[in-house]
């Protein structure tokens, strides 16, 4: 049977308030008192433990199961948590009006999560510098984005594919060798040094371990955006605990297990091919075909760390993401039309004096 998702809360033990998790500081903090209060040591990354593979996908770990209650955007179609309390609210990935009308996915546990080390202040003034950048971004979008509504501190998840891999291989290897011919051109006789490749037959076997295989495993953000955040401190996540979830959002994968691993497969495929080709060896390497078995794939179902925006500028949304942990910002950005056209006129009115002086000059 599939376990229940308990609701969480953590009141605090001097004035009743409920507790949230201060990225600031790393412990619990209530914001009506000032009261903290400490997490409780879990053993880091030594503590968390990895999922068979096969037997999740057969359905043979029910443990590893809850019922989570979950909203739909029925714009953009990501889904999230969101507080009892709240019965109204934008998405915060695409800003669009949402009414909370809660429904339950059965949905494999988290395991491990990376916890915010960046507060909002810190989130926004990534973004703000980043957008400072923009020369081309309108005037008005910096000083829009500043004063919006907040950002949303958002957990991500991801999936991590651990796996052994043995490949067999034929292929060619290439030796680049030069010889020297003689040609006429306008009359004259030359000679010229041309390249050659001797190609002889090259076969073999490497083996790899793949350690934690990182895969998006939400369609809410555009992969380019979640790629341009990496890398990612792996070696720091946190076996999961609600407490760190409090005061943020969490939200549900929508990229099952088994299409997770189909992407981590063709990460690993183009890693061999280049552990192949480094075998072959020589100036030049063909492959014929790569054979590989793999072997004790494990996996996680982790949570990663998002300040994200979506902000509504003259009628169209635009996202910005901040890595909760590094500060690396990745967005879309509007582009000033004004700025581009004094830009072209500056660029053809420099390259129209400097013509004139080299004219004159001549």
């Amino acid at each position: 049977m599939a376990e229940t998702q308990e609701t969480h809360r953590f009141p605090c033990d001097q004035c009743g308030a409920d507790f949230r998790f201060s990225p600031e500081q790393g412990l619990m903090l209530c914001d009506f008192c000032g009261n903290t209060a400490p997490i409780a040591a879990s053993g880091g990354a030594k503590a968390i433990h990895e999922n068979d593979f096969e037997r999740a996908i057969a359905g043979q770990d029910p443990t590893e199961f809850e019922e989570s209650k979950v909203v739909t955007c029925t714009n953009c179609g990501a889904q999230f948590t969101f507080e009892p309390s709240i019965h109204a609210a934008e998405c915060p990935f695409c800003a669009s009006p949402i009414v909370i009308d809660t429904g339950t996915r059965r949905l494999i546990k988290p395991k491990a999560l990376l916890p915010f080390s960046l507060s909002e202040t810190d989130g926004k003034k990534a973004m703000t510098d980043w957008l400072g950048r923009l020369w081309f971004a309108p005037n008005g979008l910096q000083e829009f984005a500043r004063k919006g509504r907040k950002m949303d501190g958002i957990y991500v998840p991801f999936w991590t594919y651990d796996a052994k891999t043995a490949s067999g291989y034929r292929g060619e290897r290439g030796t680049i060798y030069y010889v020297t011919r003689t040609v006429v051109r306008d009359g004259k006789r030359q000679q010229i040094r041309e390249q050659k490749i001797r190609w002889s037959p090259a076969s073999g076997r490497v083996k790899r371990f793949f350690d934690d295989v990182l895969i998006l495993a939400s369609k809410s953000l555009p992969k380019k955006f979640t790629d341009a955040l990496a890398p990612w401190d792996l070696p720091a996540l946190e076996p999961y605990r609600p407490e760190f979830l409090a005061g943020f959002r969490a939200e549900g994968y929508t990229i099952e297990l088994a299409a997770g691993y189909d992407e981590a497969r063709d990460h690993m495929d183009r890693v061999i091919e280049r552990d192949v080709k480094f075998d072959i060896g020589g100036d030049r390497q063909r492959i014929h075909d790569i054979n590989t078995a793999v072997s004790e794939v494990t996996y996680k179902h982790v949570l990663l760390p998002v300040w994200l925006a979506a902000y509504k500028y003259r009628g169209k949304t635009y996202r910005f993401v901040v890595n909760g942990r590094s500060g690396k910002v990745q967005g879309e950005r509007p582009y000033s039309a004004i700025k581009i056209t004094i830009a072209v006129v500056l660029g053809l009115l420099i390259a129209g004096i400097v013509g004139y002086f080299i004219a004159m000059n001549q």
